[in-house]
């Protein structure tokens, strides 16, 4: 594990950034995993303004987004396909046939079709992934066990407060989310995380200080031979 540490939110950015940069120069049609949420969306700004400046080409790209809402259609403007297209992809040059949401609606078919699209990329080079505050990655909530494959999971009480502040109420937030399993996580290739406040510093923590456990998914990461943590001070300051 390599940690970079930096002072704030926009050196986090900054620093992630330079990392899914060289991934795309380095590959030209390079497969991202892309996450969505308040962490990565600075980074996704510090792209947008390199391709705008000519030092990124997105052409080739081809992306596998983590998750996706249930029951949510790709125009929700709460919907993470959305998300992708409002924060990035309407942005830069990338082709939106080679950008891939899991779909909300499509039922649990849509797990098997997620994997096999992910297989048939020959996986993933670099995966982008944020921290909750309950140590989950993608949805991939606290439990027992660690997943697999993309499945359908049920959003826990804190995932779901904390995800609020972009609907109207609580009751708006979806209850279930298709996700990428751990195990599409782990064979990444590269795992970026960014880990930005105070809040998430007890996750930070326990997920690669503590135990490797399933009720702290992120601590799966621990056993990753080229993870990446970037966090500013404050998501840093328990260690």
């Amino acid at each position: 594990m390599r940690i970079i540490r930096t002072k704030n939110y926009e050196e986090m950015s900054h620093a992630a950034a330079q990392l899914i940069a060289a991934q795309i120069t380095l590959k030209p049609n390079c497969v991202l995993g892309l996450a969505t949420g308040s962490s990565p969306v600075g980074a996704y700004q510090q792209l947008i303004q390199w391709y705008e400046q000519g030092k990124l080409d997105f052409s080739a790209v081809r992306s596998v987004n983590l998750d996706e809402y249930a029951g949510l259609t790709p125009d929700h403007d709460q919907s993470y396909a959305y998300f992708m297209r409002h924060n990035l992809f309407d942005h830069v040059n990338i082709d939106l046939a080679n950008t891939n949401v899991p779909s909300g609606i499509s039922g649990d078919d849509e797990c098997t079709r997620y994997d096999q699209l992910i297989a048939n990329f020959g996986g993933i080079d670099l995966q982008l992934l944020g921290l909750g505050v309950n140590g989950h990655i993608g949805f991939n909530e606290p439990d027992d066990h660690f997943s697999l494959g993309t499945h359908k999971v049920t959003l826990t009480e804190s995932t779901r407060e904390a995800n609020k502040r972009f609907f109207a109420s609580l009751d708006e937030v979806p209850t279930h989310a298709y996700t990428m399993g751990t195990r599409d996580i782990l064979q990444a290739r590269r795992v970026v995380m960014v880990a930005s406040g105070e809040n998430k510093a007890e996750a930070v923590k326990q997920a690669f200080f503590g135990p490797i456990t399933p009720s702290m998914p992120a601590s799966i990461l621990q056993f990753h031979p080229d993870f990446v943590l970037v966090a500013d001070e404050a998501a840093l300051s328990l260690i």
